[in-house]
């Protein structure tokens, strides 16, 4: 096993991680709009949010950069 392989492995599993993150997330809004109240991701999402539009310029371009990140 070399390391290229181990690497591989990795980021495949962080991937997996990622992407089942991203699929939870669209679930949670909709119970929190049935439920409000339950999952809290509306006012969490908010606050993310405004951690980057406090920064100016700089927020919007790590946003922009998180965005491809996870694209």
């Amino acid at each position: 096993m070399n390391i290229n392989s181990a690497l591989a492995g990795l980021g495949s599993i962080a991937k997996g991680v990622v992407g089942l993150g991203l699929a939870l997330i669209p679930a949670a809004l909709v119970a929190d709009i049935f439920f409000p109240g339950t999952t809290n991701i509306v006012s969490n999402l908010g606050g993310f949010v405004e951690l980057f539009t406090d920064n100016g310029v700089t927020g919007l371009i790590v946003l922009l950069l998180v965005l491809a990140i996870v694209d």
